[in-house]
């Protein structure tokens, strides 16, 4: 499993798939009580926070959803202000008939990244190569 890896200031894992078979297998290693995040737009990386959802501070979900949002199509394609939904394992769901990468989920949260999140997390990480 190749995913696209980020931890958190406080030392959370997330984990985020690259394409659409990649995030079937990010949702197939979802705990229950974990944390998962997909923009509201399609193209998306499933993000996952590797810890219970009781042990997710604000701050961790913030900078999952940044990190998520940052690797969507909405962002390349309109570099503008992404929304984020945010749910938890036992709320995907997957019927016969969808597509691979696509889930269905029981309750969304909601989460507005803004754009200057984005770029200062691209800045961030370009400082690091």
């Amino acid at each position: 499993m190749n995913f696209r890896k980020f931890i958190t200031a406080s030392g959370k894992e997330v984990l985020a798939g690259k394409s659409a078979e990649n995030n079937e297998e990010i949702i197939n290693q979802v705990g229950d009580d974990e944390t998962v995040l997909h923009t509201a737009e399609p193209g998306s990386p499933f993000a996952n926070i590797k810890a219970n959802w009781k042990e997710t501070s604000k701050k961790d979900l913030k900078e999952a959803a940044v990190f998520c949002a940052k690797y969507s199509k909405d962002w390349r394609d309109n570099k503008k202000d992404v929304e984020v939904h945010v749910f938890f394992g036992k709320e995907i769901f997957k019927t016969a008939g969808m597509k691979t990468g696509t889930f269905g989920v029981k309750k969304v949260r909601k989460i507005k990244v803004n754009k200057e999140e984005i770029l200062e997390f691209e800045a961030k990480n370009n400082e690091r190569k």
